[in-house]
């Protein structure tokens, strides 16, 4: 069973939370509060939190900036992950993603199906890695920002979760942007 090992030193990581919405403000978006929340008492560091409207070369803009900011790890978005037709999340995400994180969506989708049943068919949910930085797309209820932090990303994020985490693997992931040595 995995488990956190007490013997290895906690490494917070820095996180940007970005909520998709033509609705929400900062005032009345409780899916980014609510992330927001979680990645400060897991001891992480609230790198940004911004709204984006629900507009794929808008994300794709804001996710290219985080992207390429070093002082951020890891982007989580919430909302615009539906099959409606304003719901482009994924979209923006295939614009920018480099590899493909398959295992997030498969289990973000087989732990919500355990909790509100055929309906979480209709999640778009996905994962990824661009130029070394971790992104994660979430739906925009506030329940679904709790599943995929309770029972995902706050493991996955912790470099003490074992058998194997993330966090160790954020070294390799410029590997190919690196010239080869002999």
């Amino acid at each position: 069973m995995s488990r956190i090992d007490p013997s290895r030193p906690f490494i917070p990581v820095q996180i940007a939370v970005l909520t998709v919405s033509d609705t929400r403000t900062l005032e009345t978006d409780t899916s980014g509060a609510t992330l927001a929340e979680k990645i400060l008492k897991a001891g992480h560091k609230l790198a940004a939190r911004k709204i984006e409207k629900d507009d794929a070369t808008a994300i794709e803009t804001q996710l290219r900036s985080w992207i390429s900011d070093p002082m951020i790890d890891v982007v989580i978005t919430t909302g615009g992950t539906g099959i409606t037709g304003r719901d482009v999340t994924p979209e923006a995400f295939d614009r920018v993603l480099e590899k493909r994180i398959e295992g997030f969506g498969e289990l973000f989708r087989m732990l919500s199906y355990q909790k509100i049943g055929t309906s979480a068919m209709q999640s778009r949910a996905i994962g990824g890695v661009a130029s070394g930085t971790y992104l994660f797309a979430l739906p925009g209820s506030s329940g679904a920002v709790k599943d995929g932090w309770d029972d995902i990303l706050v493991h996955q994020l912790d470099n003490r979760f074992r058998p194997c985490n993330l966090v160790e693997l954020m070294p390799r992931l410029k590997e190919h942007l690196r010239p080869a040595t002999r």
